[in-house]
């Protein structure tokens, strides 16, 4: 019993870990995107800057809600014995 609660432990940091990375990756190379896009093309800056922030939140979202299945893992664990 407690080596599947450390297994439960385990994966709940890797969710949370993974997703944080994959999260910040994403959003780093989208900021960067469009920040060259808005060098090139000055114009489109507030509408680039609208779907930026929307696709920021959508990759939000994804992370938060890995961290609610390994919160509920955590916490209401149903492998547990």
């Amino acid at each position: 019993m407690e080596q599947v609660l450390g297994f439960v432990a385990l994966a709940a940091g890797l969710i949370i870990g993974l997703g944080a990375i994959g999260a910040c990756i994403g959003i780093g190379l989208m900021g960067g995107k469009y920040i060259e896009a808005s060098a090139r093309q000055p114009e489109l800056m507030n509408e680039l800057q609208t779907k930026m922030f929307l696709l920021a939140g959508l990759i939000d979202a994804s992370f938060l809600i890995g961290v609610g299945i390994a919160m509920m893992f955590a916490f209401a664990n149903p492998f547990k014995l």
